[in-house]
């Protein structure tokens, strides 16, 4: 059961620029500490004790504000960064070099005594926060956003923000495998409403662009011209958007 204790001290240092040497990570770093009790408390489960196997994880929850049912499988080097406010479910699988961030809640959405917990891939970063509810697949490599509610599977090799979690952006392997703080990119997230509002406003201009042709080619009689003063609630939503937006910079 120890043996991989050395892999997992490694595991921390490497993605934690805060820690200074194994000792330190071994004596001070709560997300430790969880992941070792949770290895007894799985064992005592795994030999059919079961109460000794929750009176180990409510040790371990006391201790560091980290609640990992025993019958929850993780993988190797596995991290929670900062710790507490951390729940992990029964039926939740985690894959390697999974890291989680505090406040995280891989959490189920049914009394069924099956399978009602996510599943993590190999290399998920989970942000600050997020809940991740129900059955679903995290795919490998995939970047979940702080604050984030998943509730549906996430591909692999994705970050996701909001609520309910959407991609933020086209997917790029190359750019997402890459170490993401929080789970949450740093640039520029598009603002989705935003971005439909946008749209409207462009179909709006060709639209009126072509009734402007198509008036100057058959111009209507006087009697027939109706004035319209004021813009319709479409554009004047759409207008107020656009400015939110160039007035930050971005030109959409």
């Amino acid at each position: 059961m120890f043996k991989h204790l050395r892999e997992e001290i490694d595991g921390i240092m490497a993605r934690d620029p805060a820690a200074r040497s194994r000792l330190e990570v071994a004596i001070c770093y709560p997300g430790f500490h969880a992941i070792v009790l949770h290895r007894l408390a799985r064992r005592a489960r795994d030999a059919g004790w079961h109460l000794t196997a929750r009176l180990v994880s409510q040790i371990a929850r006391s201790l560091t504000g980290i609640e990992i049912h025993p019958g929850a499988t993780i993988g190797r080097r596995f991290f929670i960064d900062h710790g507490m406010g951390v729940v992990i479910g029964e039926t939740a699988e985690i894959g390697d070099d999974v890291m989680l961030y505090h406040g995280v809640t891989l959490g189920g959405t049914s009394l069924d005594p099956g399978k009602r917990h996510p599943t993590l891939g190999d290399g998920v970063i989970v942000g600050a926060g997020a809940k991740i509810l129900g059955a679903i697949t995290i795919g490998r490599g995939a970047r979940i956003g702080a604050n984030a509610v998943v509730v549906a599977d996430v591909p692999a090799d994705t970050a996701v923000v909001g609520i309910p979690a959407k991609p933020v952006a086209p997917r790029d392997r190359a750019e997402t495998r890459k170490f993401m703080p929080y789970g949450t990119p740093c640039g520029e997230i598009p603002d989705p409403v935003a971005r439909a509002l946008s749209g409207l406003l462009d179909q709006v201009t060709a639209l009126q662009a072509r009734v402007g042709e198509l008036e100057a080619a058959n111009p209507p009689s006087a009697a027939t011209v109706l004035p319209r003063s004021t813009p319709t609630p479409l554009e004047a939503v759409a207008s107020h958007h656009v400015g939110m937006h160039e007035a930050q910079g971005d030109p959409r």
